[in-house]
């Protein structure tokens, strides 16, 4: 079957085209959708295993530390897209899931202070109390220099 393309349009996320298709015999009209396929690397987790990179793993961690928070979807998945993005754009092959958890970390202390502790306090496993206020005071004093 051959065709024409017709209409070309990127999708508002930016990860897909839409093309508006016609047959050239019977002038019958279609969509098509081409994804860019992305190469995400392995991710290397503490225990040494190797696993492929999932973005929902990320997501559901931060819709977690986000649960009960003024911060909506969308702000949400916005900070999923830069650490995918940070992720994309390295060479690397494989790397270490620290640095997604502190990239994860990073950007939630821009946006809530509460959702970072919630993340930071299931992501660093913190063993006891001592560890927890030892990281809030660390935040305290960041916040009093700025």
């Amino acid at each position: 079957m051959e065709n024409k393309v017709v209409d070309s349009r990127l999708s508002k996320e930016g990860d897909m085209i839409r093309r508006r298709r016609e047959c050239l015999g019977c002038s019958t009209r279609f969509t098509t959708y081409e994804r860019i396929e992305e190469m995400l690397p392995l991710i290397i987790k503490k225990d040494g295993r190797r696993e492929p990179f999932d973005k929902q793993k990320i997501f559901v961690g931060i819709q977690k530390a986000c649960e009960k928070r003024p911060i909506g979807i969308k702000e949400q998945e916005e900070l999923v897209n830069r650490v995918v993005k940070v992720v994309q754009d390295g060479s690397e092959k494989e790397i270490p899931s620290q640095l997604i958890g502190e990239k994860v970390m990073s950007e939630l202390h821009e946006l809530d202070e509460v959702a970072y502790v919630r993340f930071a306090s299931v992501y660093r496993s913190f063993k006891d109390i001592n560890e927890f206020m030892s990281e809030l005071k660390e935040m305290l004093k960041e916040k009093k220099v700025n």
